[in-house]
């Protein structure tokens, strides 16, 4: 990553390992939702919802803006190196 704030950058990965770590709140957030119980792309969803709000939110909270274009295709290239690991958990 080039163009995101280092601190912006970090908490971004932080709130990875924590939407990861609370991984029974989307579980049951899904069930809660979903009539289709097992629904992984649905699960997947409410992940990927969840750490754009928090990547949103960090970037004015952070940077005091919204963030650029540039800033919001790297949030989505750290998301495609750690789909493995989030889709792992939904399982």
């Amino acid at each position: 990553m080039c163009n995101v704030d280092k601190r912006l950058e970090q908490k971004i990965n932080e709130k990875i390992e924590e939407a990861l770590a609370n991984m029974n709140e989307i579980r049951h957030l899904a069930k809660s939702l979903d009539t289709r119980e097992n629904s992984e792309s649905f699960k997947y969803g409410l992940v990927i919802g969840r750490l754009y709000n928090s990547f949103y939110y960090q970037s004015r909270r952070i940077l005091k803006r919204d963030p650029t274009k540039d800033e919001f295709f790297e949030f989505l290239q750290i998301l495609r190196k750690r789909e493995n690991d989030i889709l792992k958990m939904i399982h």
